[in-house]
Formats: structure tokens, sequence, C-alpha cells
């Protein structure tokens, strides 16, 4: 397989079908047999299926519960801290400074400053903004701010709500955005403790949301309303591959985390089923993990490979083709740096991973918490 050229220390696994209960290991299944549309085809030219290589370096350390990593055309680069409210700027040097607080957040649980997203501006009269997903007192919410500055001195102004109401839990709050590659702005939402939530359409909760750039329906949205997709349990990563197809990473609960293909109008079954259902109501997953090895978080499209981010797995996840259904699922790094909360795609085709260990639920190292890049190259 491709990836084990490159990955002599990752374990692999290849499974098809669906498992009565968590193994070890990931499970990747056939394409969903549901009524939904397919994705669009691959083009012609693929990127190449990649895997890490090397010893990943610190970029930044001393980071407290971040949570979302967005870098900048310029080079700036930002990171989101859930607990402090903080939006800190990561210089050349490692070293970070304060670049706002967001005035609201209120933190507590798993809620508190989450997803950052940036929308650079026309270069009219509207600059560059940056839009964050966080938790008030009674609420989840987007707010979109004026950035301001350049690289080594990024400052935010007033936060303005676009999108209020969203279900707020102790647990389950979603948080990631993602301007997607049609330009409309993608929010995923948790089902906040109420598992039926993630069924009712009239709900905000348990979804994956597309709105416009000041918090309106996107145009074509299945529903008429906010919702692109729902089902879904507590999604916290989201991306495209090159051929505009969108990927979702998903907590379960006690039995499978999921990968899935997201699409339009889908449905993907939570609180009816965890992990492949064979059922035509619902999507299945792609891939679908035991939660001890798992507990995805951010994911990434790097070349032609899906990367996400595992917490209670404390490993970075592999999985290839992108742009077909997944054949080679590869780990690596698991227990070497503890939680992963977010990875992005770097510079050159690595890949930027962002540590967990700081949030009250990891074991922090001396240095705690790390963005760290991972240098890739093509599997062969």
């Amino acid at each position: 397989m491709r990836a084990r050229s490159l990955a002599a220390a990752a374990s692999v696994v290849l499974l098809a079908g669906c498992a009565s209960g968590p193994e070890s290991g990931p499970v990747v299944n056939p394409p969903s047999g549901t009524a939904v549309p397919s994705p669009t085809e691959p083009p012609a030219s693929q990127a190449p299926v990649v895997a890490p290589t090397g010893t990943p370096e610190v970029l930044a350390q001393g980071l407290e519960a971040p949570w979302s990593v967005v870098r900048l055309p310029d080079g700036g680069v930002l990171v989101s801290e859930r607990d402090s409210g903080r939006i800190v700027e990561v210089l050349e040097d490692g070293s970070v400074r304060e670049a706002a607080v967001v005035d609201g957040v209120v933190a507590g649980g798993e809620g508190g400053l989450m997803g950052l997203a940036h929308l650079p501006g026309d270069g009219g009269d509207d600059g560059d903004a940056l839009y964050a997903y966080f938790s008030t007192d009674s609420d989840n919410r987007v707010v979109r701010m004026p950035l301001t500055g350049t690289a080594g001195e990024l400052g935010l102004g007033e936060p303005e709500p676009i999108l209020t109401g969203i279900p707020r839990g102790r647990n389950h709050n979603g948080g990631r955005l993602a301007f997607g590659p049609d330009g409309y702005l993608y929010a995923t939402t948790g089902d906040a403790g109420d598992r039926a939530a993630s069924q009712d359409l009239g709900s905000l909760g348990g979804k994956i949301l597309r709105m416009t750039p000041d918090g309106e329906p996107a145009p074509g949205n299945p529903f008429d309303s906010l919702v692109h997709s729902f089902g879904h349990r507590n999604v916290q990563g989201i991306a495209w591959d090159a051929a505009g197809g969108m990927w979702a990473a998903e907590f379960g609960q006690n039995t499978w985390d999921e990968l899935n293909r997201i699409v339009a109008g889908g449905n993907y079954g939570w609180p009816e089923v965890e992990g492949r259902a064979d059922d035509p109501r619902f999507t299945d997953p792609a891939v679908q993990w035991p939660t001890a090895e798992a507990s995805p978080s951010g994911i990434a499209v790097v070349g032609d490979t899906v990367v996400i981010a595992a917490l209670r797995g404390e490993r970075l996840w592999w999985a290839s083709p992108a742009t077909g259904s997944p054949t080679d699922v590869v780990d690596t790094y698991a227990g070497e740096y503890g939680r992963f909360r977010d990875v992005v795609p770097g510079p050159d085709g690595e890949v930027w991973a962002l540590t967990n260990n700081t949030d009250g639920r990891g074991s922090p190292r001396e240095g705690d918490d790390r963005l760290l890049r991972i240098h890739v190259a093509e599997a062969g």
C-alpha cells in the first residue's frame, strides 16, 4: 500500500464492512448505500497521497488551551485560546503576542473561544475579516471582526455577531469554522447534550451550517435554511479535497468516531446510530474508529490525504485518497505529543498541528501547548 513505505512505524488497518463493536484500529467502510448523491468526481490530475517524514519542528510553545490555527496570506499566524478568550499571533521567532481578547466569551466545560476563519477583503472599503465561533453564557455564536495590521502586528476590531442562538451546553458545542471553495462560511455545531436536536431541522444543534459572510442562509441550501447537513453529534473538523468534496470528523459517544464525506442534505444518523448503519435513511461514515483511538477534532486535506487530529487518541491519522473512498489509513506520533486539537496545511505542502494538553483533559508537558511543523513527502 502507498502509505506503508513512508510510515514504517505507523499502524495500517484496511478493513471493510461493519464491525459489531469497537476493535483495535480503524474500519474503512465501502461507499454508503444511501440515496444521497455522490460527490464530485475526482479531477483527471490528482494531488499526490502524502505521508509524514522526519521529526516535527516546534514553531511555538506555551499556548494555553489552543483550539484553532489560521494561516494568513501575508504570513501571519493566529491561534485561538479557548479558556482565555485570547487570539494570539505566532511570530517568526516562535514567540507569541496577544492580538485581541474577544469580548463576550464565557468559557466552561467544552465551551469558550473556538474556531477561526479568515475572509480576505475585496480591495474596496471592506478589508480583511476574521470570523470566530464562541460561547457566551447563553448560546454559541459566530462573530465577524475587522482584521488590522500586517504580520507581526496584527489586531482585531470589535466583534459583530452574524449568527446567534446556536445551542450551548457544557459539552458538544461543535465550533469549527471554514470558508469552503464555494466562498460560503461553514460552521459545525454540536447537539449540546440534546440528542433529539440533531434530527430536528428546526434546531441549529447537531448540524453543519452553510451561510453567506453576513450570516444568512447560503443560496442552494437543501432545506431553505442555514442547515447543510444534519444528524451530527459533535463535528469539530471540516475540510475540502481537490475535487471540492467536503469531509468532516465527528465525535461518537462511546463506540465509534467517524470521518464522513459530507453532502448537502445528508443525514448522518445521530442519535439513532454510531458508525455504519446500512440503513437507507442515513449516510454511513467513510472511516470509523474506536473512540479510545481517535476523538477527532480538526482535519486538513494535504495533497490527496485527509489528516485528522485525535484528542483522546493522542495521534494524527492519515486517510487516503481524499478524492475517492479512503483505502489506506495510518496513524503517527501515538502518545509522543499528547492530544492534538487542530491541523492545517502549511506552506510548501507541509502540515501544521496544534497540541491540546492544557485544556484540563490532557497531561501537560514542559512547553505545552505547541504548534508543530510536520514535513511530508509523496507516498510511493
